[in-house]
């Protein structure tokens, strides 16, 4: 049986070369009886390769039972999977089998299986080095045939670093390992998905087929789905139901889309200079680089001043004495000092006089020299716990503010003051 042929018994639908990829190895596997870890996020479709391999294999006759594992009380888990003899616990008014001994010849599928309890992983290993099992309550061992197709959202190996999970466990359960790609990696089966999706509701729901314009089509596909192939599908049956038109464009899609929150600071507020088509990391460093050359200047008056023996409390800024902020309401994010000449904060290079015919450039490479006077640090730490704290300052300790003034998120915010203990 082909791929196509695969994909149109079970329902799979996507021409992407890793879904491909995948597959090819399912079909492969399936008429062996090697254990296989599938392996991918939720809402990818675990559950869907675990089908093909069942269904592809020698034991397609014998029972499949899909179980998830997270789903289960850790109390109750054990019982689940390898039965229980009467009496073996408070409610235990019966004998009862368990999965591993219901579904004997057949194939279990175990999802979440990052979720089992580290004693229920011991007994697990039993089962899959020689098949054998005991009921709780009992001291009697079993035997059964069972082949094992385990599914996780979690990285196994470093939980198993965590002391979470047991390693021979992995090693056992990953005799084949299946990555499925999450529905990101497979943009050109988005478009796909959603019109099977759309045919499927439209005849449950007694709606037109939806169909999206050319450009909420490159919305859908580069929207990064969270949720995968489900969050598609929830997305896709809301829009039939809830929409009296047909056709989706960009503004009624993006009605259905949930924001997805970006964990980067992002610089807000007028800046000079040139950032179009930077990165926000690009953009953070020029910013400090700027940053820098400011200082730099700033040392280059007060160097000239105490060269010339001239008082620094007549022709500069008093850094003896707090700082006060005003707050400019032509110019946003504008930082000034005390008695202050010039803009020494405003995302620009200030200009001072130099006796030098050879202007900005000249100054630059003077600030330099300067600087290798004073330790001048570009460390992106010490330059965030600065910026934070001129922030805090500024702003009388209000943390909203600052966060606003700064560009990030308060959370961010609360977050690096734990972090360089600014409390």
């Amino acid at each position: 049986m082909d791929l196509q042929q695969v994909k149109q018994r079970f329902g799979i639908i996507g021409n992407s070369p890793l879904l491909n990829a995948a597959l090819q190895t399912a079909t492969k596997v399936a008429p062996t009886d090697m254990n296989v870890l599938i392996q991918g996020e939720s809402g990818v479709g675990k559950e869907s390769f675990s089908k093909v391999i069942h269904h592809l294999s020698n034991r397609k006759h014998a029972p499949f039972i899909a179980v998830n594992c997270g789903a289960i009380p850790e109390g109750t888990i054990d019982s689940e999977l390898f039965g229980h003899e009467k009496g073996a616990f408070t409610g235990a008014t019966d004998k009862r089998k368990g999965y591993f001994e219901s579904v004997n010849g057949g194939t279990i599928f175990l999802d979440e299986v990052g979720e089992l309890p580290l004693g229920t992983q011991a007994r697990l290993l039993r089962i899959l080095e020689n098949g054998e099992f005991i009921k709780v309550g009992s001291s009697a061992v079993q035997k059964t045939d069972v082949r094992i197709v385990a599914a996780t959202n979690r990285d196994l190996l470093e939980r198993a670093r965590m002391g979470k999970f047991r390693e021979d466990l992995y090693y056992r359960l990953a005799t084949v390992p299946i990555r499925v790609p999450k529905l990101l990696d497979r943009k050109q089966d988005t478009y796909l998905l959603f019109l099977k999706f759309s045919s499927d509701f439209a005849e449950t729901h007694h709606r037109n087929i939806l169909e999206l314009t050319s450009d909420a089509q490159r919305v859908l596909s580069e929207y990064p789905w969270p949720g995968n192939i489900r969050q598609l599908k929830n997305v896709t049956e809301q829009i039939c139901v809830l929409e009296s038109s047909n056709l989706v464009d960009t503004p009624t899609l993006l009605r259905y889309l949930p924001q997805v929150e970006s964990h980067l600071p992002i610089l807000l507020g007028k800046m000079d200079g040139n950032y179009e088509g930077m990165s926000e990391r690009d953009i953070f460093y020029k910013v400090l680089v700027e940053l820098r050359r400011d200082v730099n200047d700033l040392k280059k008056v007060v160097f000239g001043l105490l060269e010339n023996n001239e008082p620094l409390s007549n022709s500069s800024p008093n850094f003896n004495s707090t700082p006060s902020y005003n707050q400019d309401t032509s110019t946003p994010n504008r930082l000034q000092l005390p008695n202050e000449t010039s803009r020494v904060h405003e995302y620009e290079t200030p200009t001072f006089n130099s006796t030098s015919d050879d202007g900005d450039d000249n100054d630059f490479i003077e600030a330099e020299t300067y600087s290798s006077e004073i330790d001048t640090t570009l460390s992106l730490e010490a330059k965030e716990i600065e910026m934070i704290r001129l922030a805090l300052t500024k702003n009388n300790g209000k943390r909203k503010k600052a966060a606003q003034d700064l560009g990030i998120s308060e959370r961010t915010l609360y977050r690096k003051i734990k972090q360089y203990d600014l409390e």
